[in-house]
């Protein structure tokens, strides 16, 4: 028995009070005034307290009133004393305005991070040698209370001792080999280190050391260079913590900025006696070297020791005769030195002017018999040199004026335009400076000998500057031109690709599609031939991404005539489907707004039909959402406008295209009924013949495609939103369609589903549905031919044989919404309509048959309510009946009618029984008793006075 309901009447009573309000005095986005008012007292005598008001006017920010104005940040400030920090501020900030143009900050590119590319870039596959320190016991009985004078001389035969046979020549090594033997001298030195064997320490740097005068594999040199400053670097840290631990005075270490003042004696001693030892190392390479790795214990003994030092490290470089050992010294002399003292620019520079006056000597008969020796090339043996080189121009161009370019230009030319050291000088500077003189860089590529560097590599070089700076508009097209006359005429198709992937770029920056189509069209003939461009897929991609880069109008993009033949290179899947989303992702960040372009829909159709084809078996859940995710993009941008019929026709071909990916499926549905709903709006819900057919068609659509998916929930949903949408168009038989299937489906959810990767019971989502389809089925029309509500009846009976779990109350949840439904049914106008579609209130007018029926259903499922509250009658399961019952008796006191005296009755035993065994909640069932009070007072409601006589409420106890 459903109490009848007038909505109208009854939205009306539940609205909120309506208050006009004075918007002149009020707005919610006005700043907030505060006034504070501060009280003054007098202490004058007879005088009286005044009052002082202030008023201002500000924005409140949540979270700086949060944060009382502070953030955590600036505690730490805050806790200092403000004297103390005024003054470090300033002397700091004048410090950084005198070192601003010579201090190291993060544009400078450390040396770590060039090691790993110079080790994977020079290796050899012949056999290498090395020597090992192997200790010696000679020396090491002293007797206590000897004089200094034998300590010292003891000392000096430790160190001689390395020419005594305490030294393993290991041969024929490997490079993976000697790179191990290498990393073991590393630890031994920091294991003699940790036990206080500092000679044996300096023993095993003196033999590392001793090793980069060797170059008998010259290939390897730069990496055996590499692998060396290691040890050495690590040496010069230990004795300079080793040092500095010996400064701290009552626990507190030296400031970062200390003055030789404040180190005491003994350190200062310790690090004299460290550069004597040193000293009398013999030969010049170790001395060098192990002296430039402590090269910052000067800072212990006088303020100008680093800068006395370097000139002397610098000239003693000289004495090396090779001119590759010799350019590796000054190498590791400019990396000391930018980390010690990167303000003495002139000793760097000074270290490169001896280079180059020594330059010459790379092309002397002694270099030149080596080279035959060990059956090197030139090219190769110039290569060997670039690291080194590039390092020293690194250090001597950051933050260096333009004019130092002017003055390295001219000694190249002096040079006779040296194409090695041309190319560091373009690595080198800043990129706003080559651009500037791009043609004269042109000009002295084009005049320097290619016997020993070859010009494309000059040429690559410079196309890197190019693209990072802009050279002068007048100069692009001839830039353009000179560089490709002699990229073009490069047979070996991996130096052409190094050097066009370079000047793609550049050519896209400042040049139209004309200019890009011919380069790319040459970029094939060169890579076609022998199935060259196999070798080249990174060089490829980089192209293909500059030119998408640049190019995202895509109609310009897709007009260039040579793009899509440059894509065919891509003949890799791997390859060609990285390429594909890299595409995909630019044209669905770029593309504001949607197309229907047949170049671009035929070409973006192509390209997401070779992603959509590289998915099988084996392709994981990640890659296929992101594969689908990029065509759901281009599937959402297209848009045939008011031609309807071909945007259909669209969806059909990327069905066939795309059936391997559901959510692309599941986007096509969604698309599909969404033009079904434009359809609709363009006709203002009066179908004409052909747009009625047209929404068949669309229904259709989604009838057969939504069977394929393979997951329980989104085909039930989809039903759900396809039969409503069917609705919506007047589509009855093909909505009863959907609604029927989503009936049939629901016996086949499983038990546990997967959600985000993990398995969770599904009757949470399962009841979220079907109270989703109760609310549709209320204005779903009787078939005439299917009898009374068949789709509730139906959709009941599957819910009564589903197996639900022994501890789950689901069911009765689900029964007491049908209970909602019903009594909504039961209603002579439904709350809700669909436009254009007569509901059930309107084919059965209120038949007192329809009703009856309504009443049959209603005691059918009260019944199966009630059986369910007996099944829990036992000790461990009466807290779940006392909430079900309170549950139960809201539903009736909602939405029954409670003159009918069974009802009452059932409402009083449902109330006694939530309070029967003190498990409900006292707070609730007393806000209910008053809401019935409250109800009792309204009109024709006097049956609810009766009732709240009829309920006790009890108490715990």
């Amino acid at each position: 028995h459903s109490r009848s309901r007038n909505y109208v009447s009854e939205s009306e009573v539940c609205k909120l009070e309506s208050v006009p309000l004075d918007f002149g005095d009020y707005h919610p986005l006005k700043p907030i005034t505060v006034t504070e008012s501060k009280t003054k007292k007098m202490n004058r005598k007879g005088s009286t307290s005044s009052t002082s008001s202030s008023s201002s006017s500000s924005m409140v920010d949540p979270l700086s009133s949060v944060l009382d104005g502070t953030d955590p940040l600036s505690l730490f400030a805050a806790a200092a004393d403000p004297v103390t920090t005024t003054a470090t501020m300033d002397s700091t900030r004048k410090k950084r305005d005198k070192d601003d143009s010579s201090a190291v900050g993060s544009d400078f590119e450390p040396w770590s991070s060039k090691r790993g590319e110079i080790l994977a870039r020079y290796t050899t596959t012949e056999k290498l040698s090395i020597n090992l320190y192997m200790g010696s016991e000679k020396g090491k009985a002293t007797t206590t209370g000897s004089a200094v004078s034998e300590k010292v001389r003891t000392r000096l035969e430790e160190l001689d001792d390395l020419e005594e046979g305490s030294q393993k020549e290991l041969l024929n090594l490997t490079q993976q080999d000697y790179m191990n033997r290498i990393e073991e001298l590393n630890q031994s030195l920091k294991d003699a280190w940790s036990s206080d064997q500092k000679v044996k320490a300096l023993k095993i740097v003196i033999q590392c050391s001793k090793l980069l005068s060797d170059t008998t594999v010259i290939q390897f040199y730069p990496s055996k260079f590499v692998l060396i400053t290691d040890i050495l670097d690590t040496f010069g840290k230990l004795v300079y913590e080793r040092i500095l631990s010996m400064c701290m005075d009552n626990r507190v270490s030296l400031p970062d900025n200390f003055s030789p003042e404040s180190v005491n004696d003994t350190a200062k001693e310790t690090c004299l006696n460290w550069f004597f030892k040193i000293a009398s190392i013999r030969e010049l390479i170790p001395r060098f070297y192990v002296e430039a790795a402590i090269l910052k214990c000067n800072k212990f003994l006088s303020k100008t020791g680093i800068s006395e030092c370097l000139p002397r490290l610098t000239s003693m470089i000289r004495g090396i005769g090779d001119p590759l050992v010799a350019v590796y010294a000054r190498a590791y002399l400019c990396r000391v030195g930018m980390e010690v003292a990167p303000q003495l620019k002139e000793s760097l520079n000074k270290n490169f002017f001896d280079f180059l006056l020594t330059f010459k000597q790379i092309h002397g008969d002694t270099v030149q018999n080596q080279l035959v020796v060990q059956c090197v090339e030139i090219p190769l043996y110039l290569t060997l040199y670039s690291p080194a080189i590039d390092w020293i121009l690194q250090c001597i161009a950051y933050h260096a004026p333009e004019v130092l370019l002017t003055e390295m230009m001219e000694r190249c030319k002096k040079l006779g335009n040296n194409a090695l050291l041309l190319n560091s000088v373009m690595s080198a500077f800043r990129a706003e400076f080559i651009a500037a003189r791009s043609m004269d860089f042109i000009g002295m590529i084009k005049e320097c000998d290619e016997s020993g560097f070859p010009k494309h590599l000059l040429f690559r070089s410079l196309g890197l500057n190019l693209a990072l700076a802009d050279p002068p508009e007048n100069d692009r097209l001839q830039i353009l031109n000179e560089a490709w006359k002699v990229i073009t005429k490069l047979k070996n198709p991996q130096d052409y690709i190094n050097c066009a992937e370079v000047w793609v770029e550049y050519t896209c920056r400042h040049f139209t599609k004309r200019e890009v189509n011919t380069v790319l069209a040459d970029v094939i003939k060169h890579m076609t031939p022998d199935r060259a461009f196999e070798d080249a897929y990174p060089q490829l991609q980089s192209i293909i991404q500059k030119v998408i880069t640049y190019i995202y109008d895509f109609s310009l993009l897709f007009s260039v005539e040579k793009f899509l033949p440059f894509l065919d290179m891509f003949q890799k899947e791997s390859v060609r489907v990285e390429v594909c989303k890299c595409i995909m992702e630019s044209f669905i960040k770029h593309q504001q707004e949607s197309t229907k372009d047949p170049v671009i829909l035929n070409a973006l159709l192509h390209i997401c039909k070779t992603m959509h084809d590289s998915v099988n078996a084996l392709t994981l859940e990640d890659e296929k959402r992101m594969l689908a995710a990029l065509i759901n993009g281009f599937i959402k941008m297209v848009s045939f406008g008011r031609d309807f019929e071909q945007q259909l026709s669209f969806y059909v071909e990327a069905r066939s295209m795309f059936c391997n990916l559901e959510p692309v499926l599941v986007q096509l549905i969604h698309s599909v009924n969404q033009l079904t709903m434009e359809t609709r709006k363009v006709m203002k819900g009066n179908h004409s013949r052909k747009t009625a057919a047209f929404v068949r068609a669309c229904v259709a659509f989604c009838f057969i495609t939504i069977p394929s998916l393979s997951s329980i929930f989104t085909r039930l949903n989809l039903y759900l939103h396809s039969g409503q949408v069917a609705l919506a168009n007047q589509c009855l038989s093909q909505a009863d369609a959907f609604f029927k299937a989503a009936v049939s489906l629901v016996p086949e959810v499983p038990k546990m589903i997967s959600v985000d990767g993990k398995m969770r019971p599904s009757d949470a989502f399962l009841l979220e549905f079907l109270c989703n389809f109760f609310s549709t089925l209320l204005v779903v029309p009787d078939h005439p031919e299917q009898g009374v509500l068949f789709l509730v009846r139906g959709l009941l009976n599957v819910i009564q044989d589903y197996t639900w779990e022994d501890n789950s109350d689901d069911k009765v949840r689900i029964y007491t919404n049908v209970l909602h439904l019903l009594s909504a049914m039961a209603q002579e106008a439904y709350i809700y309509h669909v436009d254009k579609v007569d509901s059930n209130d309107t084919l059965y007018g209120g038949d007192s048959k329809f009703l009856a029926e309504i009443n049959k259903l209603c005691e059918t499922v009260i019944a199966q309510i009630l059986d369910h509250l007996k099944t829990l009658g036992k000790e461990e399961t009466l807290k779940r009946q006392s909430q079900l019952a309170l549950y139960f008796f809201n539903t009736i006191l909602a939405h029954g009618d409670l003159r009918n005296n069974k009802l009452n009755q059932l409402s009083v035993n449902l109330w006694n029984l939530a309070q029967k065994h003190g498990f409900a909640d006292t707070k609730t069932m007393v806000k209910t008793l008053e809401y019935i009070k409250r109800r009792s007072k309204q009109p024709d409601t006097s049956h609810f006075t009766d009732l709240a006589l009829r309920l006790p409420l009890q108490s715990r106890t």
